[in-house]
């Protein structure tokens, strides 16, 4: 994954990058809520002249790249929580919702293991945007009651540990399915084992079958 430094200008309007030292504490995890939006698209309306809101963040990171718009040891206001901690003491990190979500999803679990790492820290210091203000965000990661915000932090653990993503778990659906995974459970298609194997020819015809509504 590339990773590029682009730091929006401290002029940007609407007070975007303030220049507030930061010491984080924390590292908050978004989704960008734009199903059609890459992280170049993201950074480009940080400094956008028809944007007029206040909202920044300091990483946004996609299929392809992660691009850094704010220093990490200044302040961004992301986390909806005013002069609190979200804003004054985390790192904002921005997931696209667009392309590829599998590839997203695990360069933004190599993302956070690495800024984790770098900085001693542990999996417990990782936060939502819903943790701060209550905001339903990072979207993607909520269906099923967050069991894909769990997922996430397991796939970041895997990392931190030198296990890799969770591409390589074959007991877990991978973070991106896990909605599909549960409903396909729920409703009979699927009987919940083996997420990660081949779907045979003949399992398929059961799949349809059930589909159907045949017996």
């Amino acid at each position: 994954m590339n990773y590029i430094v682009d730091h929006i200008p401290r002029t940007t309007p609407h007070n975007r990058r303030p220049g507030v030292p930061m010491k984080p504490e924390f590292i908050t995890i978004h989704s960008t809520g734009n199903p059609s939006s890459t992280a170049r698209n993201e950074r480009g309306w940080l400094t956008n002249p028809g944007n007029t809101r206040t909202a920044s963040w300091h990483i946004v990171v996609d299929e392809k790249e992660a691009i850094e718009a704010i220093p990490l040891n200044e302040v961004a206001w992301h986390a909806g929580d005013g002069n609190g901690q979200g804003n004054r003491a985390s790192i904002g990190i921005e997931i696209c919702e667009s392309g590829n979500r599998a590839k997203t999803l695990e360069n933004a679990v190599k993302l956070t293991a690495k800024l984790l790492k770098e900085r001693g820290w542990g999996v417990d210091r990782l936060r939502r945007h819903y943790d701060w203000s209550g905001k339903i965000c990072p979207r993607i990661l909520q269906p099923n009651n967050w069991a894909g915000w769990e997922q996430f932090k397991r796939d970041v653990q895997k990392e931190l540990s030198g296990g890799g993503s969770v591409a390589q778990d074959k007991n877990q659906p991978s973070t991106w399915a896990q909605e599909a995974w549960e409903w396909a459970k729920k409703e009979g298609l699927l009987d919940g084992t083996r997420p990660k194997d081949n779907l045979t020819r003949e399992e398929f015809a059961v799949v349809l079958q059930k589909v159907v509504g045949r017996k």
